[in-house]
């Protein structure tokens, strides 16, 4: 396996990132075992798991568990493959979120992939439990910290996007790293504190999904979601005018999105979801371009987006 592009270290987890990770939420999505969909998404898999970027993005719930069992099969057919950070998530039928659940999720997911141990997993989107339920004996946290001490981890993270939840396991000291979502772009910047926070802490720090969802990648023309949900007439307004700052400083949209979250020191590494093996040489082009430094003087300059997203 060749050095991956531009690595460094994830806070102070001794992990390798690059700039950039994979995300895989909808590899596998629909596909059933041994048809020409499943093919064609080892296919994709295959091409990110010997990739540029040091290591690829899943969770257990992403496709319905598809999404690893895919990474799984392609890992297979790559000689040295890069590691895979995954996630723990709840009991997709009954919501569950405690110690023996963080367990069964892992084992789960270390079939799936055909791995015994982690480099870093997170707990995901804890929503159908409470801080305290996730902190108490035998809650979600515990199950996590049996996990790293029984060396069947390296690190533990946080991934979820509100970032009134995120704050709490943030500052509970017991994170090695966290993973916020759609609320460090340039229409909303609401995790800033929470990234100084774990910065300060020594942690690792991933910033997913720059492009908010579509608005961003595909431009205000096309009236694109931001955070899962529509664009406001006046978010689309904006986006129209910094669009029109790109144009005058020669870059595109998404360009400037994906170096927003690129150029910051609060930021290891940004993941970004990728559908096709066209998309990763693409992902490439825009992180060597070249954004202006004035640009960011000139974004400053319009004022804060109206950012759609309630925590």
């Amino acid at each position: 396996m060749t050095t991956p592009i531009d690595p460094r270290t994830l806070g102070a987890t001794g992990i390798e990132v690059s700039p950039l990770t994979l995300g895989t939420s909808g590899l596998g999505q629909g596909t059933e075992p041994g048809s020409a969909e499943e093919a064609a998404a080892v296919e994709l898999a295959t091409a990110m798991l010997s990739g540029p970027y040091a290591v690829v993005d899943t969770s257990n719930m992403y496709s319905e568990g598809r999404s690893e069992a895919v990474l799984g099969l392609a890992r297979r057919a790559v000689a040295d493959p890069r590691p895979i950070v995954t996630k723990t998530d709840r009991d997709p039928a009954t919501g569950v979120f405690d110690r023996d659940r963080v367990w069964r999720s892992f084992e789960e997911s270390t079939a799936r992939l055909g791995v015994d141990r982690i480099g870093l997993l997170h707990l995901h989107d804890p929503y159908t439990i409470t801080f305290e339920e996730a902190m108490a004996p035998g809650g979600a946290v515990a199950g996590m910290l049996e996990l790293k001490e029984q060396g069947l981890v390296d690190a533990i993270g946080i991934a979820a996007g509100r970032v009134s939840v995120v704050s709490r396991y943030v500052a509970s000291g017991l994170f090695d790293a966290v993973l916020t979502h759609n609320r460090f772009t340039i229409v909303d910047q609401s995790a800033r504190a929470l990234l100084d926070d774990a910065r300060e802490r020594g942690m690792g720090t991933f910033n997913a999904a720059p492009f908010g969802g579509s608005l961003l990648a595909r431009g205000s023309a096309s009236g694109g979601t931001y955070a899962y949900t529509p664009s406001t007439p006046a978010l689309i307004a904006w986006v129209e005018r910094v669009e029109a700052l790109c144009a005058r400083h020669g870059i595109d949209l998404p360009t400037a999105a994906l170096h927003f979250s690129l150029r910051s020191p609060l930021i290891d590494s940004t993941v970004v979801g990728i559908s096709s093996t066209a998309r990763i040489a693409q992902l490439e082009e825009r992180r060597v371009a070249v954004v202006p430094e004035t640009f960011w003087s000139d974004l400053e300059n319009l004022g804060p987006a109206p950012s759609t997203v309630v925590d």
